[in-house]
């Protein structure tokens, strides 16, 4: 199965690369210079970045690239988010005036009238669903985004907040951004209620994606660093002192092992890397995937490319899908 590079989000004109350049690397946050790999990633064909007001020196970084050329912001499909919790992960503080308070912040920030796509990174089901689409409706009828949809929210929440949107003439959620990939999230990574569509009992929210082919754009695509080949699935060792804190809290466990093994020996019988079999996976799903991909070095660029010129041998994906 081919893996196509681009996909269509509802309301944004320009289509989006599957893979979405992450911007919460060194090289966005420590407010250095990083238009030369903003410039390499756009002219590779990346031309999706995701960023966060979570990460507001990231918005700092891209919006020195936007400046260094007119025509930069054209180029680009860009996401960022609102309403993380900072701090305190068990407050949970998403509210229609943080929302436009943290989109005008973005916006200022960034350098730019809008943006294409604007999530709520997290969500807050004590308050109503209405809330939030009526308050991002009106951010996309007022230009400050063309499309609007939610980070680590459940597909049920979704599910209600577009069937508002369609009784009550909104556009609706358009784009998701949970945790998905070939590692099981086996616990939460951060806290404030991380949202995956990975393991057994996520198997309704799949379904779903796949029936509403919304596009599910997947963080921590790689388990954050589980499937980057820095250590193999035999050294234990190894893979704890390459894992940080948050990647060992989510991702270290005996199933993703297992999956690391298999997807080692599937690297070595194509003769490729194992990042590129895990980022197979991902975007060979019957969902409508996308990924949130970290490339801090622009060799990086070149080597995520190469996905799209791999194909599984015929049960070499299930064999993945089946481990447990």
């Amino acid at each position: 199965m081919k893996i196509s590079r681009t996909v269509s989000i509802t309301g944004v004109p320009k289509p989006a690369h599957r893979m979405f350049f992450g911007t919460a690397i060194p090289a966005m946050l420590e407010g250095g210079d990083a238009n030369s790999l903003l410039s390499a990633a756009v002219d590779a064909g990346f031309n999706a970045i995701d960023t966060a007001r979570g990460y507001a020196r990231a918005e700092e970084s891209i919006a020195k690239w936007l400046k260094a050329a007119p025509g930069n912001r054209d180029r680009i499909v860009l996401l960022t988010k609102c309403c993380d919790m900072f701090g305190d992960r068990t407050q949970k503080v998403v509210t229609a005036e943080r929302i436009r308070k943290e989109m005008d912040e973005s916006l200022r920030t960034l350098g730019t009238d809008h943006v294409d796509v604007f999530l709520l990174h997290r969500d807050d089901p004590t308050h109503p669903v209405s809330e939030y689409v009526e308050t991002l409706e009106a951010l996309r009828r007022e230009g400050k985004c063309l499309s609007y949809g939610g980070s680590n929210w459940t597909h049920s929440r979704l599910a209600e907040a577009n069937a508002y949107a369609a009784a009550h003439g909104c556009q609706g959620m358009t784009l998701s951004s949970p945790h998905y990939g070939l590692a099981e999230q086996v616990r939460d990574p951060w806290g404030g209620d991380c949202v995956t569509a990975t393991g057994a009992a996520m198997a309704d929210a799949r379904a779903w994606y796949r029936e509403t082919r919304m596009p599910l754009l997947a963080y921590s695509s790689l388990g954050r660093g589980f499937f980057s080949g820095a250590f193999k699935a035999a050294d234990l060792d190894g893979a704890k002192r390459v894992l940080d804190d948050v990647a060992q809290r989510g991702y270290l466990c005996d199933a993703n092992l297992k999956r690391l093994a298999r997807a080692e020996e599937i690297a070595a019988a194509h003769g490729v890397h194992v990042a590129t079999v895990a980022m197979a996976y991902l975007l060979t799903d019957e969902m409508n995937t996308l990924a949130v991909v970290s490339m801090p070095q622009p060799e990086l660029l070149q080597a995520n490319l190469k996905v799209f010129d791999f194909e599984f041998a015929p049960g070499e994906r299930e064999s993945l899908s089946a481990i447990q």
